[in-house]
């Protein structure tokens, strides 16, 4: 079945299907219709971007000690709290990554409630999104990783702590690894499609009401989603920078 267009995507689609062409030739893929190839997760993205880029734009130039505005108060709380999980975890120079750490936490925080909006979608529904994000995580710890230790001596953490354990450590470590980018993207997809799905459902049956709390709840798991992509995130980068073992 056909994805229903957003106003925005048919926007995109009717007035900008060449540049979508083009940027899909780019990477070698394909849409069904040439004619539409825009789809709604990828414009969602954008409406994600384009508050981010607003939002911080507005907070920078009004940063202050003297006289901090609410705004600034409200991403202070965020800040000092994504300090100390940093600390919490225990990350090597912890302070280098935050900026990543932050990012992908707002943007996957404003990805899962754009849904809320009406006409809007969560593109976190979409298993697209989150496999970026997982890969985007991926790439991170382990350049992270390999700049913290150099590529040699980090590949070799792979093998274990003893060198004769390495023909049974690498292998095991190799899918580990490789299966954290899955799970990533496994957990933070099915949550959001699954919640999703149910908010739509209540709406259908109940359109005042009881649809409230289930919007709520839909806050809460946007929130409790975005914390656990960005902690296990935190993690990552822990183990890869770490120089403990």
């Amino acid at each position: 079945m056909a994805e229903h267009e957003t106003w925005l995507t048919a926007l995109f689609n009717d007035h900008l299907a060449g540049v979508g062409q083009a940027a899909l030739a780019l990477v070698g893929a394909h849409t069904e219709d040439p004619a539409r190839p825009w789809a709604n997760f990828i414009t969602m993205q954008f409406v994600v971007a384009g508050v981010m880029i607003v939002l911080f734009a507005l907070i920078r130039p009004r940063l202050s000690v003297d006289r901090p505005g609410k705004l600034q108060h409200i991403f202070e709380v965020f800040h000092g709290f994504f300090q100390d999980q940093i600390e919490d975890v225990g990350v090597h120079h912890g302070y280098k990554y935050l900026a990543f750490f932050g990012s992908l936490f707002f943007f996957i925080l404003f990805c899962n409630l754009l849904g809320l909006i009406p006409t809007f979608e969560s593109p976190t529904m979409f298993a697209p999104v989150p496999l970026g994000c997982a890969l985007a995580t991926f790439a991170y710890f382990n350049i992270a990783g390999m700049r913290e230790h150099g590529v040699l001596k980090y590949t070799a953490h792979f093998g274990g702590p003893v060198w004769w354990l390495a023909p049974i450590m690498f292998p095991i470590e190799i899918i580990s690894t490789l299966a954290r980018p899955l799970s990533l993207t496994i957990r933070l997809y099915a949550n959001m499609y699954a919640g999703e799905q149910v908010t739509l459902a209540f709406l259908s049956m109940v359109p005042l009401g009881i649809p409230v709390v289930f919007f709520g709840l839909h806050v809460f798991v946007s929130f409790l989603q975005a914390y656990i992509f960005m902690l296990l995130t935190i993690v990552y980068v822990s183990g890869a920078v770490a120089h403990e073992h």
